[in-house]
């Protein structure tokens, strides 16, 4: 299906989970931010809560009292294909998606729409990668996963990274994320679930692995790395087992300007030991409690998805992630930084994503593809339009050959 077919749709962007906490505040950002004749919707299970966003968003932007108002289940596969076949753009917001997700996936790639989503989780992207890309390149629909804080820092951060290095030469970039903040109710769900389900996750990767085509004259890794005081940053470097670095290595097989060799490892930055220590402890022990139901199902009660923190306090919170990347000669350092990373800067990349797939002049892709991949600079020039900061912080020679 080509582009100018769908622009005949009714929506340009249509928002699923639109009464949830961060589709919440991904619909205010809209109605604060959208372009002049954006045709959008709000999506979810109950028109109720929805004729109630509504009225919020008509105190930010008069129009959105006309704001069409959607009814959709993920109990009801119809009404998410009706959904997809009315919207040039889906973005959605309801997880866990492994639970939740699939069949809205599978309805952006029957009917050719652009799809994105906050997901984090490692097991669903793989699933949908095997189950429905094949299917997306064949309608042209652009299936782009993590659109939130889980990835783009730090897939767009990496790509932006190996931008100034040399091209055709081997490439290293590392990764340091430091935070302030609170992560979500279904943030926290998605994890719980994930930690439950290693074998699942295994499994899952390995089969994406044996479906995936073999890159050819290029190599691109994600080795876990080490625990380690990395002197270039000044800080205690621990391993972070998320999906950014699978999503980094993906842009990096995609995209030749990685290089012929390119290797990423991602941290989390701790200034000091203790602190890395009983942060690591505190993963171990949320992990260990995920492997048994009773105790898994009392923590998730714990954190509900859609609770959230105070405005005051996503205030409050920040995030900046550190690159040093190095190859040819050349070493740099860059930073990509914002405000509350799990809600506020999340909602702007989120819906940021969906206005740059529905309007942008970006490369021609197809399929499930990475943020970088699809909007790379685009993107990038649209977050850095709205406050989040990329930025090159030194550039020196570094003492090694190609």
């Amino acid at each position: 299906m080509s582009r100018q077919d769908r622009t005949e749709r009714a929506y340009d962007i249509v928002l699923f989970g639109a009464t949830g906490f961060v589709g919440a505040l991904t619909a205010e950002y809209l109605a604060a931010h959208a372009p002049e004749g954006l045709r959008w919707a709000i999506a979810a299970r109950d028109t109720a809560k929805l004729e109630r966003l509504r009225g919020r968003l008509a105190s930010i932007d008069p129009a959105c009292a006309e704001l069409p108002v959607l009814r959709a289940d993920v109990a009801d596969p119809a009404s998410l294909s009706e959904l997809a076949e009315h919207a040039r753009v889906v973005a959605t917001t309801v997880g866990p998606y492994l639970t939740y997700g699939e069949d809205l996936v599978a309805a952006c790639a029957n009917a050719g729409t652009d799809y994105v989503d906050l997901c984090g989780e490692p097991e669903f992207v793989d699933l949908t990668y095997v189950r429905h890309d094949a299917r997306a390149r064949e309608t042209g629909a652009r299936l782009v996963h993590a659109c939130g804080f889980d990835s783009i820092p730090h897939d767009l951060g990496a790509y932006f990274t190996v931008r100034q290095l040399p091209e055709g030469v081997p490439l290293t970039v590392d990764g340091f994320v430091q935070a302030e903040g609170m992560f979500s109710g279904g943030t926290f769900a998605s994890a719980l679930n994930q930690f439950s389900r290693g074998r699942h996750m295994i499994a899952a990767a390995r089969d994406r692995k044996r479906h995936e085509p073999r890159v050819m004259g290029r190599r691109a890794a994600a080795p876990p790395g080490a625990p380690r005081y990395a002197k270039e940053v000044g800080a205690w470097a621990v391993p972070l087992p998320t999906i950014d670095a699978r999503i980094v290595q993906r842009s990096a097989r995609a995209l030749e300007r990685y290089g012929p060799e390119f290797r990423y490892r991602h941290y989390a930055a701790v200034e000091s030991l203790p602190i890395a220590l009983g942060g690591a402890a505190a993963a171990g022990a949320v992990f260990a409690a995920a492997q048994v139901p009773p105790v898994r199902r009392w923590l998730s009660d714990r954190l509900r998805p859609g609770d959230g923190p105070s405005e005051e306090k996503r205030a409050k919170s920040w995030f900046s992630v550190r690159f040093v990347g190095e190859g040819g000669g050349r070493r740099v350092f860059t930073e990509v930084s914002g405000g509350d990373p799990g809600y506020g800067e999340t909602a702007k990349m989120f819906a940021e994503s969906a206005l740059c797939l529905a309007f942008d002049d970006l490369p021609s892709t197809s399929g499930q593809v990475t943020t970088a991949v699809a909007m790379g600079d685009s993107l990038i020039g649209r977050l850095r339009g709205v406050g989040i900061d990329f930025r090159v912080a030194a550039t020196r020679s570094s003492g090694k050959g190609v």
